[in-house]
């Protein structure tokens, strides 16, 4: 069959992944923001020189894509099919083998909110789906979801147009299996406009140098207000 993913394909893409810079040039570009070069060899721990390189194979791969911006060259994921393989990876890692590292703050702090490519992902973002799905705003399956009259009234009043973006061929509504809750959290074109919306009303703010994001005194309230959603170190999971 023609179309199917060769063996070969598979180890290849796999042997990319696999290598700890390259493993982390990825896991960094997940909070689905541009980032240089130079931005990305420190994130990696490598020299500017051997991240170059890292950068090319993972581009031919067409992992990552890159834009020029003035001298610099930007680099970010590919699509956010790629960003859905690295998070359901960092799921099964979740399970793997453990090296008893004593979880810091900042494992704490991903774990409670933080970005997952361009939507919301950790206590709060399992939070928000569940909400949501609780209000019969949306119905989600195993890997899909669909948006229910009632729901489309809601995000409208929200600040969220269900049908902008709709003729780019991604879906509105689907989910995307979350690495530390280890349930599914809210992607697609719905997930992406539902994280935009709670950063231009200020409700989270991103945590310098990490995807783990900050809710805002404002946010606490307004996600209570809006979704019955509580500060999620106190939702489940704690």
């Amino acid at each position: 069959m023609t179309n199917m993913v060769s063996g070969i394909t598979l180890a290849e893409i796999a042997s990319l992944m696999g290598d700890v810079a390259r493993a982390n040039i990825l896991s960094a570009l997940m909070d689905g923001r541009a980032l240089t070069a130079s931005e990305l060899a420190w994130h990696s721990g490598v020299s500017a020189s051997t991240a170059s390189g890292h950068l090319a194979k993972l581009s031919e791969a067409r992992l990552i894509s890159m834009a020029r911006q003035g001298r610099h060259r930007y680099y970010r994921l590919a699509s956010s099919e790629v960003a859905q393989a690295i998070e359901a990876l960092m799921a099964v890692a979740s399970v793997g083998p453990k090296r008893h590292r004593p979880v810091g703050p900042k494992d704490e702090a991903l774990r409670r909110a933080r970005t997952c490519y361009d939507h919301l992902a950790g206590r709060l973002g399992i939070a928000l789906a569940d909400t949501l799905t609780e209000r019969h705003y949306i119905v989600l399956s195993d890997s899909a979801g669909a948006v229910t009259d009632e729901g489309r009234r809601f995000f409208c009043d929200f600040g969220i147009d269900p049908d902008a973006g709709s003729g780019r061929g991604r879906a509105l509504c689907r989910t995307c299996l979350d690495w530390s809750e280890r349930r599914p959290h809210l992607a697609g074109r719905l997930g992406a406009a539902l994280c935009d919306r709670l950063f231009e009303l200020g409700w989270v703010e991103r945590i310098k140098d990490s995807r783990a994001l900050a809710i805002t005194a404002s946010g606490q309230r307004g996600l209570a207000e809006t979704f019955g959603v509580r500060e999620p170190s106190q939702v489940s999971g704690d």
